[in-house]
């Protein structure tokens, strides 16, 4: 193609960078809360009473797993990390064991990185493919876990809309949440009926709605539990309460997607404006060979290339500074 192996090399190192980077600023934050509101979830999350007990519970509910499994798959479920890729695969809507994914990943990465050898003998191709590879179905996993939650935050205002009406019609407030998990659809009806068993096997509410948070961490789904608890220790109309945290929350979520689509222009924009260079210089290879080896093989060029590299970072950077809203 008219490049040498180090150009080569610099040229797929720049083009990993360049597109970690786009992920990391504008993927990443479309799915579910940033990162300053992760933190502040987390820090409620130990605020609340009775933490202690879930993450007890929890523990519980993972070694009655755990002997249902063979010893050799026991040992490997045992392994450090693989207790946090289990809660995210059950936040993701998953039925699997966390050793099947990390094996799947492995295998991904090494097939990938055999058949990139294979076709295009170079070390630090084989590397990045086989890496990126690996990660995918990590990658797919937190997709899938925040296509979850954002689908459980959609269907939150009307099943808080349920609750009201039946703690109106008298029913207790596990009933209600029964009648949610028998009404809609998933997500919210089996986190709802996981709730609703835990409740009425003779769990306390406060334990069983902090695993409802555990579960699925949002902020919205933090501010219902809040409320709730809120309102069993001072008392109140939990039914009025549940009304008003339905168009809170409605309101909320139109106003996110409203945000969404208001800044989808200057992401599509970043993303096209950053891969175009690579674009260019990918056709530039194919079409006149002895092209770039003329910018790569003078110093002077190679620290123009360096520049624009650095000045595409500032670029991406920049963009997301303008396009991201913090609300």
């Amino acid at each position: 193609m008219g490049l040498n192996l180090s150009d080569e090399a610099i040229f797929l190192l720049m083009v990993f960078g360049a597109v970690f980077l786009l992920v990391q600023t504008f993927l990443m934050p479309v799915f579910g809360e940033n990162r300053r509101a992760r933190k502040r979830l987390k820090k409620r999350l130990h605020a609340i009473d009775g933490m202690e007990s879930v993450a007890g519970q929890v523990s519980l509910v993972r070694s009655k797993y755990l002997r249902e499994l063979s010893p050799l798959e026991r040992w490997l479920e045992t392994l450090p990390g693989m207790q946090r890729l289990e809660r995210l695969i059950e936040q993701a809507g998953r039925e699997a064991p966390a050793y099947r994914l990390v094996l799947k990943a492995l295998t991904l990465g090494l097939g990938t990185g055999l058949v990139v050898s294979y076709l295009l003998p170079h070390l630090l191709a084989t590397v990045l493919m086989g890496l990126l590879a690996a990660a995918y179905p990590f990658l797919r996993l937190l997709l899938d876990r925040s296509r979850r939650l954002n689908r459980f935050e959609e269907q939150l205002p009307d099943a808080l809309v349920i609750m009201a009406r039946a703690l109106r019609a008298g029913h207790p407030f596990s009933e209600a949440m029964r009648l949610v998990a028998d009404e809609m659809p998933d997500p919210i009806s089996s986190e709802f009926r996981t709730t609703f068993m835990e409740i009425n096997y003779g769990g306390d509410v406060r334990t069983a709605l902090g695993g409802l948070l555990n579960r699925v961490q949002s902020v919205t789904v933090m501010v219902f539990v809040t409320s709730v608890l809120i309102q069993k220790d001072t008392g109140g109309n939990l039914a009025e309460l549940l009304e008003n945290l339905a168009s809170v929350v409605r309101d909320r979520f139109a106003f996110h997607r409203k945000l969404r689509t208001l800044s989808a222009q200057g992401r599509m924009a970043a993303w096209i404006l950053s891969l175009m260079p690579f674009a260019l210089a990918a056709v530039l290879s194919v079409t006149s060979p002895n092209f770039l080896p003329m910018l790569t093989q003078d110093s002077t060029g190679r620290q123009l290339v360096v520049a624009a590299f650095v000045l595409l970072v500032i670029g991406i950077l920049w963009i997301s500074r303008v396009v991201r809203i913090d609300v």
